[in-house]
């Protein structure tokens, strides 16, 4: 059950200052309850939230990009049919995310803009590219395999909207990564090409694939925090490891080897062990020097301007019947 936290503005009264509160929201973390929109939050919670949520919505619409490579390409009508289910997929992800995050005060066009000038971030795994149809694949087992790992655990995240929507996100992503694993393990058993081809895309997805679970531990601005909100449940590390851990028999299973020299059992950890990962990789794509950035945003600019007709034709169709033209401007920007 939620405890209604009285708002700033809508409270007790001049006795109900910012530490009884404060007091409030930190009880009500504290005993696993979920914290609303109408319920009083920390400026700092609430701005974690907005750049969390922003960050993972603007990850989903940009991620649509590498896959939607390869639907004209698809190999059958089979593949080209899940693929296209598969992108629809995660542009509904997209706006499941931008509406959990207006319910925090903020506009989707504000994130949008914010995305399009380079002042909030998305995935660095999505600034990669899809050389090979195979690369559909490591997507699915890897890729949607880490942000499963990552994103199931958001399912108890301490604000209501961002938990709920993240429900039905794993469902999808847990059937995107079963369709990655499935198109590999077709590959691996086909041709000695075909084999060749799964292995690469796997060699040049993994590392990225690991570095998706952010920083280490102690180089993270705000995992202890967020940890300690109950907004993440879990360190970037400790999610870093049970992928690794979750991965290393499913690719003994697909025939395929992980490009890991220093990857094996640890008996007394109970863990795989794994090798360094190139941190400055990592930091150059995320300061826009990665191999796709640029046409990334910039193919995202131009489907934002040219779906300008669209979002005006939504606000004319509000007023005309009676809606927020608003409303119709903000549902639309996606």
């Amino acid at each position: 059950m939620t405890t209604l936290l009285p708002e700033a503005g809508r409270g007790e009264g001049p006795e109900a200052g910012d530490g009884a509160r404060e007091a409030a929201f930190d009880a009500a973390v504290a005993a696993d309850e979920r914290i609303e929109p109408r319920d009083w939050m920390p400026d700092a919670y609430r701005a974690t939230l907005v750049r969390q949520i922003a960050q993972h919505a603007h990850s989903e619409i940009i991620g649509m990009q590498p896959e939607a490579n390869w639907i004209t390409r698809a190999p059958s009508l089979r593949r080209k049919a899940i693929l296209m289910a598969k992108v629809q997929d995660e542009a509904g992800h997209g706006l499941y995310l931008y509406s959990a995050a207006e319910t925090l005060g903020v506009g989707r066009d504000e994130l949008l803009d914010k995305l399009h000038t380079g002042r909030q971030k998305y995935s660095s795994i999505f600034n990669y590219p899809t050389l090979t149809w195979a690369d559909v694949g490591a997507i699915g087992w890897l890729v949607d395999g880490a942000a499963i790992t990552n994103q199931v655990p958001l399912c108890r995240c301490s604000y209501g909207p961002y938990a709920r929507a993240m429900v039905r996100v794993c469902k999808e992503e847990s059937f995107h990564q079963r369709q990655g694993y499935e198109l590999l393990l077709a590959l691996s058993r086909g041709t000695p090409a075909q084999h060749a081809m799964a292995q690469d895309a796997v060699d040049r997805w993994w590392w990225p694939s690991l570095m998706m679970f952010g920083p280490p531990d102690d180089e993270s601005k705000h995992s202890a925090q967020s940890m300690a909100w109950k907004i993440k449940r879990h360190s970037n590390d400790e999610l870093r490891q049970r992928f690794v851990d979750i991965c290393v028999p499913q690719a003994e299973s697909l025939g395929l080897t992980l490009p890991d020299p220093e990857l094996r059992w640890n008996e007394e950890r109970g863990h795989y062990d794994f090798g360094p990962i190139d941190w400055s990789e990592f930091h150059e794509v995320l300061r826009g020097n990665g191999p796709c950035n640029e046409q990334r945003l910039g193919r995202r600019r131009r489907a934002h301007e040219e779906g300008a007709w669209v979002r005006e034709a939504a606000a004319a169709y509000a007023r005309k019947h009676g809606g927020d033209p608003g409303d119709g401007d903000g549902k639309a920007a996606a």
